[in-house]
């Protein structure tokens, strides 16, 4: 069974053994962003001053500024999963993949960098 039968083409084309990593790394920052999201949309509903001063002195309680940074990393690190996914499975060129996953990779670290520092601004009352 060679390259010129059905089964020699596919052959070596399957299990890589590696992407069940892939998959389980999305499902579990799924998860991880879940759970800050929930607290987040729950701390709103509940805040009784929703104005910008109120926000304010909840952002910068240590706690919440902790949770705020952690469903900016983790929003930021499962969205470069999933795009990275698409990049993958539709550019087929091996310098434009290149390409494109190290322009992802640069887009996602940025907002995450940025995300953090707001978080960190306002923790800090700048």
């Amino acid at each position: 069974m060679g390259n010129g039968t059905p089964i020699g083409r596919v052959r070596g084309l399957g299990s890589a053994h590696s992407g069940s990593h892939h998959w389980l790394l999305q499902r579990f920052t799924a998860i991880g962003t879940l759970v800050p999201a929930l607290w987040l949309v729950g701390s709103l509903v509940a805040m009784g001053d929703r104005s910008f001063k109120g926000v304010h002195a909840w952002a910068s309680q240590p706690l919440s500024a902790i949770l705020l940074g952690l469903l900016v990393l983790g929003s930021f690190w499962h969205a470069r999963l999933g795009v990275q996914v698409m990049i993958e499975d539709y550019v087929h060129e091996t310098a434009n993949k290149f390409a494109a996953i190290m322009l992802l990779n640069l887009a996602a670290f940025a907002g995450a960098a940025f995300g953090l520092l707001c978080v960190v601004r306002l923790a800090l009352g700048a």
